[in-house]
């Protein structure tokens, strides 16, 4: 089964020679940078004109390899709680990126919690709109996993990144793992800078619980923390020994309105 684009044209450009443009400004000038190596990424997922520029610094500046799992958080409240399309593939304008359903299989039997269901992604942007940076980046041979998280509680987010960690450690090939996420939305550009701050402390400090703890009692409307708890915990597990803010901003600087802002974070983790 072949998912059709949810958001080309509103996301993100809707046709090819326009989305090959907008990606190639968005990354052209990071990769003029030394590529690292990463066990995880922290990347935005709101439409390119807000923070694509940020999406594509974070995935220039790193290695790259084939395959991916992405985690993604559930805006819609569609289908099952630890969603996974395990078949297939993802049209963009850019053709079909395909599922990678052996990393997909290791991934169910590694987390029961885990469930074939294509419900939760059919509408659901926030991993969608990473499907074309890669696709541009990496090329055909791109293969991903994806999953919607729709939990919050830390203990099944820690789970699941446990049950990553080891998929991704008994590969025999190397794995990306990407978070998508906005971080605080629609205050003021000064109280979203205070509170993205703190959030952004526990993920350089590679504090999966700490960052759980944060985002409650700041009230942070970070719509990806949970995914961002996950990755951290696989790539704790995995070694990580670093963690670094490659870009920060708010839609404030990207039209000036500073009332009512949403702010975007790329960070690594190496």
């Amino acid at each position: 089964m072949v998912r059709p684009p949810a958001v080309a044209g509103r996301f993100y450009p809707g046709n090819a020679s326009n989305l090959t443009e907008a990606l190639e400004s968005m990354t052209r000038p990071s990769m003029t940078r030394p590529r690292a190596l990463a066990l995880g990424v922290v990347a935005p997922h709101a439409g390119y004109v807000y923070s694509g520029a940020i999406a594509g610094d974070v995935f220039s500046s790193v290695e790259l390899p084939k395959r991916f799992i992405l985690l993604g958080p559930n805006h819609t409240g569609m289908g099952r709680p630890l969603s996974m399309t395990c078949a297939g593939g993802w049209d963009t304008p850019l053709g079909t990126a395909s599922i990678d359903s052996d990393l997909a299989s290791a991934l169910l039997e590694a987390d029961p919690e885990l469930e074939d269901d294509t419900e939760a992604h059919a509408s659901e942007h926030a991993l969608e709109v990473e499907i074309p940076f890669l696709q541009f980046l990496v090329g055909p041979e791109l293969r991903f996993a994806p999953i919607v998280v729709g939990v919050s509680a830390l203990e099944p987010l820690i789970r699941l990144g446990e049950a990553v960690a080891n998929v991704v450690a008994r590969s025999d090939s190397p794995i990306l793992i990407v978070a998508s996420s906005d971080m605080n939305h629609y205050e003021s550009d000064a109280v979203t800078r205070i509170k993205d701050r703190k959030a952004i402390e526990r993920v350089l400090e590679r504090d999966p619980a700490g960052l759980h703890e944060t985002v409650f009692r700041e009230d942070i409307s970070m719509c990806g923390f949970a995914p961002t708890v996950a990755m951290l915990t696989a790539a704790n597990a995995l070694g990580a020994e670093r963690a670094e803010l490659v870009r920060y901003a708010t839609s404030g600087d990207v039209f000036g309105e500073r009332e009512r802002v949403v702010g975007y974070a790329g960070i690594t983790v190496a």
